[in-house]
C-alpha cells in the first residue's frame, strides 16, 4: 500500500512553513511531502515526512512521486512572483503555467489510482484584475470575482489562466471522450490580496511598500515609498492567509458554489499605512517617489474586493482587521526584531 500524503509545492517560504505547522497541529495530521528548489529549512524538517529538492517542471520527478505516494491533497504554492515575473516573463510563464499544468495532470493520475477526488488548493492573486483607469477604481464598489479580469502583468495573466485550467480539469476535462465522466480533480482557489508578514523581510514585491515602511521605521531608517500616498489596495495579515488555505481545503464540496474565491481583510492607502507607522515610530521619515512601472501595476488592482462568496460558502472571516493586524501582529513583532540592534 502506498502511503497517503498531502503534497505541498514551493513549501520553503513563509506560507509553506506556516501551512505545514498548522496542518501538523491538527487532531489527525496528514503525512506531508514537500517539493521546493531548495532544501527545507532545518527547523521545519521534523514536521515533514519527505523533503524533495526538485522542480515542478521536471515531469520525470513528478512521475516518480506519483508512483510512490497516494496523494490526497495538493497545495500548489510554487510560483515565480509578481515583480520577478516582469523581469523574466517567459520563465514566469513556464513556471507558473506549465508547472501548474504538470501538477493538475498529477492530480488526474492520482484520482484514477485512488478512485476518489484529489483536492487541488491553488493560491491566486488580486493581480488577476485590471482596472481600466483610476476614476473607475475610485468609483466602483468592492469588486467581486467576475468583472475587470484584464491583468496587466505576466503574473496576473498566469494566475488567471491557471484559475481557468483548474475549472477545466474539474468540470470539462476531455469532454469529447466517449465516456468523459469525471476525472476526480477538486480544484479550489482563493485570490489573495497583498499579504503582509511581520517575520519575513520584504523582497521587492509590488505590494511590499507596506511592510517596507514598517521595517524601515523599526530600523530607524528613512523610507521612500515607490507609490503615491493615495494608492489604495486590499491587504491581509499573513496568519489569516495561511488559515484560509486550510479552511478552504476543509470546506464540504457541496457548500462550494465557485472554483475561485476572493479573500480580503482590510483596504488602506499608502498614506494611511504611513500614519499608522508614524504613530508607532514617531521619528520615522517617510517620503514618496513613485516608480512608474510599479505604480501602474498597483493602480490596475481594485481598491477593495468583495469576498462575500467565501464568507457565505465556507464561513471565511478574517481574524485580523487593520487595527489588530498593525497593533497586535505587525508592529510588536517587527519592533521586537529590531529592539536589540545598535543604531
Amino acid at each position: 500500500m502506498r502511503r497517503t500524503v498531502t503534497l505541498i509545492t514551493g513549501a520553503n517560504g513563509e506560507v509553506g512553513h506556516g501551512l505545514i505547522r498548522q496542518l501538523r497541529a491538527q487532531e489527525n495530521p496528514p503525512d506531508i511531502v514537500v517539493m521546493d528548489l531548495r532544501s527545507m529549512d532545518v527547523e521545519i524538517q521534523p514536521y515533514v515526512y519527505q523533503c524533495i529538492v526538485g522542480d515542478i517542471l521536471d515531469e520525470n520527478l513528478l512521475a516518480n512521486l506519483s508512483s510512490e505516494y497516494d496523494i490526497a491533497v495538493i497545495y500548489h504554492l510554487a510560483a515565480l512572483l509578481s515583480t520577478h515575473s516582469e523581469f523574466r516573463p517567459e520563465v514566469a510563464h513556464r513556471v507558473n503555467v506549465r508547472g501548474t499544468l504538470n501538477l493538475l495532470q498529477l492530480a488526474v493520475e492520482q484520482a484514477e489510482w485512488r478512485g476518489s477526488p484529489v483536492k487541488f488548493i491553488f493560491p491566486s492573486s488580486v493581480a488577476v484584475y485590471g482596472m481600466p483607469d483610476l476614476e473607475t477604481k475610485a468609483s466602483v464598489p468592492p469588486v467581486h470575482e467576475d468583472p475587470y479580469l484584464n491583468p496587466t502583468t505576466m503574473y496576473g495573466c498566469n494566475k488567471l489562466y491557471c484559475e481557468h485550467l483548474g475549472r477545466y480539469y474539474t468540470s470539462h476535462y476531455r469532454q469529447l471522450a466517449a465516456n468523459p465522466g469525471t476525472n476526480g480533480v477538486d480544484f479550489r482557489s482563493l485570490r489573495f490580496p497583498g499579504l503582509i508578514s511581520a517575520t519575513t523581510m520584504p523582497s521587492g514585491g509590488t505590494s511590499d511598500y507596506a511592510p517596507e515602511m514598517l521595517h524601515a521605521a523599526a530600523d530607524n531608517k528613512p523610507y521612500e515609498s515607490f507609490v503615491r500616498p493615495d494608492t489604495t489596495m486590499p491587504f491581509m495579515a499573513m496568519p489569516d492567509g495561511i488559515r484560509a488555505l486550510i479552511e478552504l481545503a476543509d470546506a464540504p464540496r457541496e457548500n462550494l458554489t465557485r472554483a475561485v474565491y476572493n479573500l480580503t481583510s482590510f483596504s488602506l492607502s499608502a498614506e494611511q499605512i504611513a500614519d499608522r507607522v508614524a504613530a508607532a515610530f514617531p521619528n520615522v521619515k517617510i517620503s514618496y517617489n513613485p516608480s512608474q512601472g510599479r505604480q501602474n501595476i498597483v493602480d490596475s488592482w481594485p481598491a477593495d474586493i468583495d469576498d462575500s462568496a467565501a464568507r457565505r460558502d465556507w464561513g471565511w472571516q478574517p481574524k485580523y482587521d487593520a487595527d489588530r493586524a498593525f497593533n497586535e501582529y505587525l508592529i510588536p513583532t517587527i519592533r521586537r526584531k529590531y529592539a536589540g540592534k545598535v543604531v
